[in-house]
């Protein structure tokens, strides 16, 4: 049996009524009362204490068919706001969203090769934040999602030859110092990791990896639920995972193998093509145009899998996982012929009979993900609700019941 202070258990009910509220979108009060189990005047009493606050806010009305509509009530979205990041080589793709996790902007821009990379992505924040009304200062926490991995040791951005203009000092230090508020930094395959894990494949999977492959190959590794990230940030950076000839084309091109990523490279994966006789300017051109090419394309689509099967083979000797998932461009322009191709050939190379699939999350996955890290983060700063996004909710507490 566990009791608590009046004050106590007050506070613990208001958090279980934000989080429904987060979770469900705007709510009638008596909808409300069904989801956290509170009697009528008690859940009253409850929405008037956080509307006095300023943490809900009256959102409209529910019409109620014949009767009397009814108030709907929702998280008040400007106690804080976030922004989520996709930096990729190219391009730097920015989400500005209040608590509640409305969107209230998007913004898109190029990035520079090398020189020049901090200020360009410090302006486009800027430019992302202006559209919303807010100066970067304002924001409660930003989320970078990047190739490769931040060191906890030094700060410094590793694993990431993609992003030259990144390297030699302390990112997400640097940021905060430019933006004026608090960053991190993650690797962009974990945020894919992090997206499944609230709204794809891997809601109720507690062993999971997640595959990208194109070009700068990178997993995923979630065990018992959390991030497995290593000493040095660098857990499921297979990049440079030496692949056997076996997965190279029975061609006359790649005969000796290569890295996991040299073999998955724009490159690579066209010159593989051009063997089969498709032309195509990247690698999942040449995936749609093999598809599109029916049983002429296939030689080319058994080959590719050959070369993905080798790759995900040594993750899953070493892990054994509930299930794999591919993600990503190449990936998703496979579709099930890519993955059922790359599960036949993993069947022939392991032992455990792990599941393959393809990632749900598709569109913007990498931005998806940062946008839920950085709104757990707001929401335990500013509620104290549990970073755990997925948690269950577990109703409200109250004298003497049993937890």
């Amino acid at each position: 049996m566990r009791a608590g202070s009046p004050r106590l258990l007050r506070e613990i009910n208001d958090r279980a009524a934000i989080e429904a509220l987060l979770r469900n979108g705007p709510l009638t009060r008596s909808e409300l009362e069904g989801l956290i189990g509170l009697s009528k005047p008690a859940t009253a009493q409850l929405l008037t204490r956080l509307e006095t606050a300023d943490t809900v806010v009256r959102n409209g009305l529910r019409g109620g068919g014949r009767g009397p509509r009814a108030q709907l009530w929702s998280v008040n979205g400007t106690l804080a706001h976030i922004a989520a990041v996709d930096l990729t080589p190219e391009t730097v793709d920015i989400a500005i969203a209040d608590i509640s996790g409305a969107v209230l902007t998007e913004h898109k821009a190029p990035m520079p090769a090398k020189h020049g990379v901090l200020e360009a992505f410090v302006s486009a924040v800027g430019k992302a934040c202006g559209q919303a009304g807010l100066a970067p200062d304002q924001l409660l926490h930003v989320v970078v999602g990047c190739p490769g991995a931040v060191n906890p040791a030094n700060g410094e951005l590793a694993y990431a030859p993609h992003l030259p203009g990144w390297n030699g000092f302390d990112m997400p230090g640097r940021l905060r110092e430019q933006l004026a508020t608090s960053v991190s930094v993650e690797n962009d395959v974990n945020l894919v990791a992090l997206e499944e894990m609230v709204a794809g494949r891997a809601t109720k999977v507690r062993d999971f990896v997640v595959i990208w492959p194109a070009d700068l190959v990178g997993a995923a590794v979630v065990v018992n639920g959390s991030l497995l990230r290593g000493a040095s940030g660098g857990a499921g950076e297979i990049d440079g995972l030496m692949i056997p000839d076996r997965a190279a084309a029975e061609t006359d091109t790649d005969r000796s193998g290569g890295t996991f990523g040299e073999l998955l490279s724009n490159t690579s994966i066209c010159k593989l093509a051009r063997a089969h006789g498709l032309a195509a300017r990247n690698g999942h051109g040449a995936v749609r145009k093999a598809l599109a090419a029916g049983p002429a394309g296939r030689e080319f689509m058994a080959d590719l899998a050959k070369r993905i099967a080798t790759g995900v083979a040594s993750v899953v000797a070493v892990l054994d996982p509930e299930l794999i998932l591919l993600s990503g461009d190449i990936a998703q322009a496979g579709g099930t012929t890519l993955n059922d191709l790359v599960a036949a050939e993993l069947r022939q190379l392991v032992v455990p009979r792990t599941p393959l699939q393809l990632a749900l999350v598709t569109g913007k996955p990498v931005r998806s993900g940062a946008l839920h890290s950085a709104l757990a983060v707001a929401r335990e700063t500013v509620f104290g609700l549990p970073a755990a996004t997925t948690a269950p909710f577990r109703g409200p507490v109250v004298a003497g019941s049993p937890r």
